[in-house]
């Protein structure tokens, strides 16, 4: 019998501007239209690691909103974010791509993301918990089948939900009696500790009729008891509760997030540890954050933007020791479309005390910067699984805002983490 090697890549929110470009990234590399420029699993460092051939890797999906490959393209060229050259020859590919995506899931996706949903692509809104995980199980199955694949690795690209609100603080803090008293009500807090830590008690939420889990933790859940892998590139949810990874150990796969930090959050972890290893007191960190996408549009909300701000905020208590004060703002200006800019100024005082200032402006591509980590991510996903790794994927920690299950927030000492791992690797 001929050997499964090829490997599926199952984007939710396929025919969003970042899967999109992967898809089209992927699509040029393959065909060797373009180089795997910005790729990190590319550089010369990782040149002996086995890596899987970007040939090996197949896309399909899920998306809550009629669209295509080729629309979502051809807005990104519009914006200059793409180039007509490369994508023209790949339409076809495209096209192909798009009959593999399935209707998806809105469960506690917020309200702006449900009225982007298209009524006649996703109507299975009255579904149970179990249900949902049924039928996304279901699609991804008959995907598996279809292309005889040896793997398939799920990445959330879906828009940033809100934040979980009965659970949010057990999640962005340790469990503590500090935490429990701000957490406002201690019997929940215990009762949150006890779901969220241990897989057999909170798999009995899916029972509930009133159930908070949101999409992107029945994603999760549909793809990890299937044995599927899980990678979370948004802020939301996902595999954070820590029953979810213990689940994703017990069924032999892997799962790593939250959050792909592409821009202003990954100049903060690297300029950050300067100031600590130089002594300089940060006083004040301020970072404005403007940006024309669909995300954009989703995190005007003040509810989906609370998610995003929490997991771009809270590195720099970690790395200096101290907790300067900050203030993060992300506004959606229609025009920009996919290019974003972030302006941050830092006050901080040195030798003598005396007030000193560094700004520093990033502009770039939000599509660009986020798709070939995602790239990077399933080419790393499947080395873990030939390395028989299981469980949450730490040493991928440099990738993400808020990595899971991992304090240092440095990247230079994340990197090293990876670096680290895939020494291993080799050796093995």
């Amino acid at each position: 019998m001929e050997q499964k090697s090829n490997i599926g890549i199952w984007l939710i929110g396929a025919w969003g501007g970042v899967a999109t470009t992967a898809a089209v990234g992927l699509r040029a590399i393959q065909k060797k239209i373009f180089p795997p420029a910005g790729l990190t699993t590319e550089i010369s460092d990782f040149s002996s690691v086995a890596w899987n051939s970007w040939n090996d890797f197949v896309i399909g999906g899920h998306e809550i909103r009629r669209g295509s490959f080729s629309e979502t393209a051809e807005e990104l060229i519009a914006q200059n974010a793409l180039s007509r050259e490369i994508v023209t020859p790949l339409l076809s590919d495209l096209r192909e791509y798009d009959s593999e995506i399935c209707p998806g899931l809105l469960h506690h996706s917020g309200k702006v993301v449900e009225k982007m949903a298209s009524e006649d692509f996703c109507f299975f809104l009255n579904e149970s918990p179990r249900q949902a995980i049924s039928r996304l199980q279901r699609d991804m199955q008959l995907f598996v089948q279809k292309k005889q694949l040896a793997q398939l690795i799920v990445v959330n690209l879906m828009s940033t939900e809100p934040q979980c609100a009965y659970f949010q603080d057990f999640l962005l803090h340790s469990t503590s009696q500090r935490e429990a008293k701000s957490f406002g009500n201690t019997a929940d807090f215990a009762r949150c500790q006890q779901e969220w830590q241990n897989w057999e008690k909170m798999e009995k939420i899916l029972d509930d009729p009133k159930c908070p889990l949101p999409a992107s933790t029945l994603y999760a859940i549909a793809a990890l008891d299937a044995g599927y892998d899980f990678v979370n590139f948004t802020p939301s949810l996902g595999a954070t509760p820590p029953a979810v990874r213990e689940f994703a150990k017990k069924k032999n796969a892997r799962c790593a997030g939250n959050d792909g930090k592409t821009g202003e959050t990954l100049m903060k972890s690297v300029l950050a540890p300067m100031f600590s290893h130089r002594n300089l007191n940060v006083m004040s960190w301020v970072g404005h954050n403007i940006f024309g996408n669909r995300d954009g549009q989703v995190l005007e909300n003040q509810e989906n933007k609370a998610t995003k701000v929490a997991s771009k905020n809270h590195l720099l208590e970690q790395i200096l020791g101290y907790t300067p004060q900050t203030l993060v703002t992300i506004e959606y200006i229609k025009s920009l479309g996919d290019w974003k800019t972030a302006w941050d100024h830092i006050h901080f005082s040195g030798f003598l005390g005396t007030p000193m200032t560094l700004q520093f402006t990033w502009q770039g591509c939000d599509s660009l910067l986020a798709a070939p980590l995602v790239l990077d991510l399933v080419r790393l996903t499947a080395l873990a699984k030939r390395r028989n790794y299981t469980g949450n994927m730490d040493f991928l920690a440099c990738f993400f805002k808020s990595p899971l299950g991992v304090e240092e927030q440095s990247f230079v000492r994340q990197f090293e983490f990876l670096e680290s791992w895939l020494d291993l690797a080799k050796e093995r």
